[in-house]
């Protein structure tokens, strides 16, 4: 039926192996921002703050990975349908809730047809129109995360 699409980004730093998820942001932000993959975790949080946007970090247990500071993060992926290893996905669950992210997300990670099949995503009963809806629907919390198995 009816199918939204929202600009996102999913951005790794330069000379860093962390990949990071930044949801509400419109063409204005990449357009005035320069080369962002440059900017580091504070500067670039700093630019997704005074934009209104979110950052999360995405699959933040992989074996190459660092925990981000969770100063400059406001949650993070705490299900990827890419993650076949279900202690990784456990691991992330456990860590938001230490850290008390207000903000968790899951996501497919749906690279390349070979991963078809990858499955998740946010529930809400509430319609996604906008980037202002999505920043608003993921900072109240209303809503849950599909960690349906792989199909």
């Amino acid at each position: 039926d009816d199918f939204t699409v929202l600009l996102g980004m999913e951005i790794r730093y330069f000379a860093t192996t962390n990949d990071y998820l930044v949801y509400g942001i419109d063409e204005d932000f990449v357009r005035n921002n320069g080369n962002m993959l440059f900017k580091g975790s504070r500067r670039f949080y700093e630019l997704v703050k005074k934009s209104g946007a979110v950052i999360v970090q995405a699959h933040p247990f992989r074996p190459y990975i660092h925990r981000a500071n969770p100063k400059y993060i406001d949650g993070c992926e705490v299900f990827n349908g890419k993650d076949k290893d279900k202690d990784l996905n456990q691991k992330a669950q456990e860590w938001a809730k230490k850290e008390n992210f207000k903000i968790v997300t899951g996501g497919a990670d749906y690279h390349r047809e070979s991963q078809r099949g990858n499955v998740s995503g946010i529930i809400t009963d509430e319609k996604i129109n906008t980037n202002a809806d999505l920043v608003r629907i993921l900072k109240s919390g209303n809503y849950e995360i599909n960690m349906a198995e792989h199909q």
